[in-house]
Parts: structure tokens; sequence; C-alpha cells
């Protein structure tokens, strides 16, 4: 079971909050991994990540971003109003390592947030790979990667789709 709400045609992505756990005490465990879809030409981060990220960036921890070939702006950052001294970029040159990258910085617990940038959505075993690390270094991980044009040309609508074992 699964729950779905529609956002306005023009956001274009999708948020999968993938099966989190409890921990012994009753409460969500903080390490989560949720893919976003969005659409390249459309800004997604500053509408639906930028809040999360300036909140998270009053930790002490970092925020890192896992990308091939995007280079983050520094005025961007200032004007976004994110924590520049706390913010790290790592380009890899391949998903592949990216993944790889992502899982080791997830296990770390060094990161409030890891952002990864990939050219296609991830296989499960990927995904699982991550969601596992997250839950043990108790972190927030973002796997972003494009709508393929089949599916925006196909008429389906834009979604905000939250998968969580909370509201079930």
């Amino acid at each position: 079971m699964h729950t779905q709400l529609q956002a306005a045609p023009h956001f274009g992505q999708t948020i999968h909050e993938e099966n989190p756990s409890e921990n012994t005490s009753g409460s969500m465990a903080r390490g989560i991994i949720s893919e976003v879809v969005y659409f390249e030409d459309q800004p997604m981060v500053g509408h639906i990540l930028l809040p999360l990220l300036r909140q998270l960036g009053t930790q002490s921890r970092w925020l890192l971003w896992l990308t091939s070939s995007r280079k983050l702006s520094r005025p961007w950052l200032m004007q976004s109003g994110l924590p520049l001294e706390k913010m790290v970029q790592l380009r890899q040159p391949t998903a592949f390592d990216t993944v790889a990258a992502m899982e080791k910085a997830l296990l770390t617990g060094n990161y409030s947030v890891i952002l990864g940038w990939f050219p296609e959505e991830l296989t499960e075993n990927e995904k699982r790979r991550l969601r596992d690390a997250a839950q043990l270094g108790g972190s927030y991980g973002f796997i972003m990667y494009p709508q393929n044009e089949t599916s925006r040309s196909s008429g389906q609508f834009s979604g905000l789709k939250i998968h969580s074992s909370r509201y079930h």
C-alpha cells in the first residue's frame, strides 16, 4: 500500500521514502533514503529540497553533493541560504562510482544529508545498499535522477509520491 499525493503539474518530481525502520525506542530511525525524480528543465531543488537542506545545514554535520557533471554554484549557494562552510561536492565520473561513494559517505555518519545525482534510476539492489547505509549512519540520502522523456510524453501527471510505513 502506498500513499500518493498529486503536486502541481509544473513540479515534475517523485519522492519515494524507502522503508525506514523503527529503532528500539519505537521512534523512526533517522537514516532515510528518498528518490527524487525531476524534469531537467524545471527547478526542483529550490521548491522541494531547499527548505530541508537549510534545516539540516543547522546541524554540526556536513552536506554532501555527489555529482558527475553538475557543479555547485557558489552564488546560488549563498543566495539559497545554505552554509558554505558545511558544503562538500565530490564529482564522480560514473554512476557506479557515485553509488559506492554515496554508500561509504552514508555509513560514516559525518553528513546530515547526501544528494547523489544519477543519470537514471538505480537498481533495487543499489537502493537497498544505500538504504541500509543511511540507517546505519543516521543520515538522509537523496537519489536524484531525471524523468525519462517517454513517460513525460505519455501524458502521465507529475506527482509527489511518498512511500512510507509511517502512513500505513
